[in-house]
């Protein structure tokens, strides 16, 4: 996406565990966007801010609902449905705390199934004061450290872990292209239905849907890669049934065809933080 300048970096050493990345995005221009979400399987902290101090979102759309008054300030749970971000035509600068899968877990102590698929404003997550921090920081290195240190603080009061939950996470990362709930649940001795409800505890939504949109995820990086001619080798790099149950399930997770998407590679962004495109 031309019309916008993402940077991504490295978590702090002492939340790399549980954060994935942060991402600036920056954006110069003066006229409305349209940005279509793919979900990326990693909740998160949102902080975004147009050139007149009021939020750059004016509402974030999914399939089955509509949320406008975004906060400045915003902590989004596990989500399986793309969304779409609509930008007031104004500049503005979002930073994003990409967090691991299981982060509103380790990180908050909640069950994340309760957040899945919406979001929290600063008072229901205990970011009140963060917020006017951050509305009265000058840059984004400031903005940065506030969000680290409110990280920290949250990890050393609340912080729980499922080590199980998080092998798994690690084992579907490394085998995305052929991994199973069969497979997860032989390879670490534990019964499927115990499994399904610890995982959707920590995760936010269950196992063969997690794997499902981190497939999408994947496809979509390496479409983004331009080291593929053909959307039919991406399929049987990832061990999809075939080219219809591939185009399928990137029309559930992304809007619309893959076809499309390579269309508008000029307009596509994918990196850590996830897939969108205008």
């Amino acid at each position: 996406m031309k019309t916008i300048h993402f940077t991504v970096l490295p978590p702090p050493a002492p939340l790399s565990r549980d954060v994935e990345c942060m991402r600036i995005a920056s954006h110069s221009g003066d006229q409305p966007l349209e940005v279509k979400v793919c979900p990326s399987g990693y909740p998160g902290i949102v902080y975004q801010l147009a050139a007149d101090r009021a939020p750059a979102i004016e509402n974030i759309a999914i399939r089955s609902a509509q949320s406008s008054d975004i906060p400045v300030l915003f902590l989004h749970g596990q989500g399986a449905e793309p969304s779409v971000m609509r930008f007031r035509g104004t500049p503005y600068t979002t930073i994003q705390l990409v967090f691991k899968p299981h982060a509103l877990y380790s990180l908050f102590g909640w069950d994340a199934s309760v957040h899945n698929q919406g979001f929290l404003f600063p008072d229901q997550f205990g970011a009140k004061e963060l917020e006017k921090q951050l509305l009265a920081s000058t840059s984004n290195e400031e903005r940065i450290a506030l969000l680290t240190h409110f990280l920290m603080t949250i990890k050393e009061h609340n912080g729980k872990r499922d080590e199980l939950i998080e092998l798994t996470l690690e084992y579907i990362h490394k085998h995305i292209a052929s991994v199973s709930v069969k497979e997860l649940v032989a390879a670490f001795s534990i019964s499927e239905r115990q499994f399904q409800k610890r995982f959707t505890r920590v995760v936010g939504i269950p196992p063969h849907l997690f794997i499902r949109v981190r497939r999408v995820n994947e496809a979509l990086r390496m479409m983004h890669s331009g080291k593929y001619e053909r959307l039919s080798d991406i399929a049987y790099a990832l061990n999809y049934y075939d080219q219809s149950h591939f185009i399928r399930d990137m029309k559930s997770f992304s809007w619309v065809s893959p076809k499309h998407i390579t269309m508008k590679v000029n307009e596509f962004h994918s990196d850590l933080a996830g897939s969108s495109y205008l």
